[in-house]
């Protein structure tokens, strides 16, 4: 037996040894519990006390870290490394936040930090010239940004331009990704063609959703202004297709092919949060991304936040088996934070493969949802709480928010938060039920009554604390979860950066679009029956 199958069989012995042994017991029997099954740096708290993970299983989830050498394949990949072996590519968003001075980081023998800092640099000149209105629309200086992508060239960057709002003081962000046609519609509604600027967001500029909507919006603009495409920019590597479709060379902006789409608002895909918040305060964004890459290779592995988090999803996950895991800022700005992370772990470690090419020996990434609390309380939760399977839930929550005039809001939002994680732990019996309700009802009522009031607690949960939801903070967040996936990708043996799930059906959706108009076409009997009555409703 290998020393990884060792360590993944006594990991499934400590979860058989510990069956009917509650997660408050292990409280009772440390009242340091909290403080060493936690983890502070960086001004954040990783609280993960609220789980079965006791000594015994820290230690055997640590020597499955050491065995799959987590800490050398971040380095590797850190260094430029081919860590996407299905597309022979390296995956370097960490660059994108690496400062200047800190390399060299070589791809293929070329150091590729001038690059990205060149870059980076002509984004800043174009984003303060569209603040000051330097850089002005037909009809005047820019008052909105439409930003036309999807999956990551959408999920981040309209991530974060929510998060951050309290420090946007640029022109207005909007987000398009849907090729539905009422998503470019809606936005685009009420907007002047003449002083609003298109982010068109493909490398290769043959993105169909997002192509589709780019040719949508500059008809619109053709109605209102002279010349659309300079009113446009784009983030792509395809500088013969943005020429030909109009935009100046100057307003576009270069990524490398290692950089993916999910892990990209660090560079140019995040050009319309520069122009909402500042190049400065973009930067703090990077800054705080970078002291997440050094903390992650620099700290010791039990005082180590990407580590612990994935160290302890991967003992939900797979060794507890947990399909599913509920994601829960309690911050009404990470909004979107659920909806990026579900394209984070989804569509990085939800694979049915190993990168050597076979089937894995565990379930891999779970299913990510989740909405803000305290929205969250009054939906699902209640499935969480009593349902009859156990979901995880991971809380984030700051300690202080961005109005002092409403701070008795965010007393009773963080109040909310500490009792759903308490409550999910501690539940609550049919004895303490029947005494809660005695005054009210008796006998078989009673009964009847107590049992719909029992919670069965012992629902694990982690809850990430940091001071306040500043742009560093955001940044550091962000990295926490990118190696986070990556971490738990290693143990794995999962290639995190390929995606070959989603082209399927984008290839299938381009041969079906015939049948739309009445062609002929191979597909299912359903299918082709599916197209008929939507080509005739």
């Amino acid at each position: 037996m290998s020393a990884a199958a060792e360590s993944w069989a006594r990991l499934d012995a400590l979860r058989a040894a510990r069956e009917g042994r509650r997660i408050a017991a292990l409280f009772e029997a440390d009242p340091e519990r909290a403080a060493r099954f936690s983890v502070r740096a960086g001004g954040m708290l990783l609280d993960y006390s609220k789980t079965a993970i006791d000594a015994p299983v820290r230690a055997a989830l640590l020597d499955l870290a050491a065995e799959a050498d987590v800490a050398g394949r971040a380095r590797a990949m850190m260094a430029g490394a081919v860590v996407n072996p299905t597309e022979g590519r390296a995956a370097l968003h960490t660059a994108l936040r690496t400062p200047e001075d800190a390399g060299p980081i070589e791809v293929g023998g070329r150091d590729v930090l001038p690059e990205v800092h060149a870059t980076l640099r002509r984004m800043e000149a174009f984003a303060r010239d569209v603040r000051a209105g330097r850089a002005r629309g037909q009809g005047g200086a820019y008052t909105d940004v439409v930003n036309i992508g999807i999956g990551g060239s959408d999920l981040g960057p309209a991530m974060a331009v929510r998060a951050l709002s309290p420090y946007a003081d640029g022109p207005r962000c909007h987000f398009v990704a849907n090729v539905d046609g009422a998503d470019i519609a809606d936005t685009l509604a009420g907007l002047d063609p003449a002083r609003t600027l298109v982010i068109v967001a493909s490398k290769t500029f043959t993105t169909v959703e997002t192509m589709t909507n780019a040719e949508t919006a500059r008809a619109w603009m053709r109605r209102a202004v002279a010349e659309p495409g300079a009113q446009f920019a784009a983030l792509s590597t395809a500088a013969e297709r943005t020429a030909a479709f109009g935009i100046p060379g100057e307003r576009v902006f270069p990524f490398a092919d290692w950089v993916g789409g999910r892990y990209s608002m660090w560079g140019p895909i995040g050009l319309s949060l520069m122009i909402a918040i500042g190049p400065e305060r973009f930067r703090e964004m990077l800054a705080g991304g970078h002291w997440m890459d050094r903390h992650f290779l620099e700290a010791p592995p039990d005082a180590n936040l990407p580590l612990m988090l994935a160290l302890t999803g991967i003992w939900h996950a797979q060794v507890c088996g947990h399909a599913t895991r509920a994601v829960l800022p309690y911050d009404q700005r990470l909004a979107r934070l659920p909806a990026y992370l579900q394209q984070l772990e989804m569509e990085s470690n939800g694979k049915g493969v190993t990168a050597a090419g076979e089937a894995p020996a565990r379930p891999t990434a779970p299913v990510v949802w989740g909405e803000p609390g305290t929205n969250a309380q009054h939906s699902f939760m209640q499935l969480v709480h009593q349902g009859t399977q156990v979901v995880p839930c991971e809380f984030l929550v700051a300690a202080e928010g961005h109005a002092p005039d409403l701070a008795h809001h965010h007393r009773l939002l963080v109040a909310n938060c500490l009792a759903q994680a308490e409550a999910l732990m501690r539940g609550r019996s049919l004895s303490e039920a029947r005494a809660m309700l005695a005054d009210r009802f008796a006998g078989e009522e009673l009964e009847r009554q107590a049992r719909h009031r029992v919670f069965p607690g012992d629902r694990p949960s982690v809850t990430l604390a940091y001071p306040k939801l500043t742009p560093e903070m955001l940044g550091r967040i962000v990295a926490l979860y990118e190696h986070r996936v990556f971490v738990e990708g290693v143990i794995l043996g999962i290639n995190s950066f390929d995606q070959w799930g989603v082209e399927l059906g984008k290839e299938l959706a381009g041969t079906l679009e015939p049948a739309l108009r009445g062609e002929e076409v191979a597909a299912s009997g359903s299918t082709l029956a599916l197209a008929a009555f939507l080509r005739g409703a």
